[in-house]
């Protein structure tokens, strides 16, 4: 299993949303479309990976989605059970991958803020396990892996702070 250290001591300077998530689809023993991230930008979150959903639509900061709250109460969360959550749908819909390969609908999901040096929220990070059932997504996520999700997170940051310069 990858350890946080390695995000931590990789320069991410000149790395792409899709490297980063790839090392973080790793880390959790998750599929590359199981991860997402999402910088604010004005009044949403737009997406940098997947690529499909870039193409989707952004996501309104003042929207009830787990993103958006993420964003605005500045904390990571888990759902176990997120077919039960709350949320809007609509980038659920979107087909990601080889084309019609990936229906699996989001069972359980981690969401981090991504912040600035100055502690501003610049993005969010989310990592779930997909599948037709709850009982094929795999295991729960853990307070341990909700801990290094925040850790990579803000490895992140600096990245993504260090691509606007």
């Amino acid at each position: 299993m990858f350890d946080t250290e390695l995000i931590k001591d990789m320069d991410l300077q000149d790395a792409s949303p899709e490297s980063i998530c790839a090392i973080v689809a790793k880390m959790f023993n998750a599929r590359q479309t199981e991860v997402a991230l999402m910088e604010v930008g004005g009044s949403v979150l737009k997406f940098l990976f997947p690529a499909e959903l870039k193409k989707a639509g952004a996501i309104p900061l003042s929207s009830s989605s787990v993103a958006a709250r993420t964003a605005r109460g500045k904390r990571a969360d888990l759902f176990n059970t997120f077919t039960r959550v709350k949320h809007s749908s609509v980038f659920e819909v979107v087909k990601i991958g080889e084309a019609g390969s990936d229906t699996d609908v989001i069972q359980k999901l981690m969401s981090a803020p991504v912040f600035s040096e100055s502690g501003e929220v610049i993005g969010v990070i989310q990592v779930s396990r997909k599948a037709q059932h709850p009982s094929q997504a795999g295991p729960d996520f853990t307070a341990d892996d909700l801990h290094k999700l925040e850790s990579v997170a803000v490895s992140i940051g600096r990245a993504m702070a260090k691509g606007k310069k």
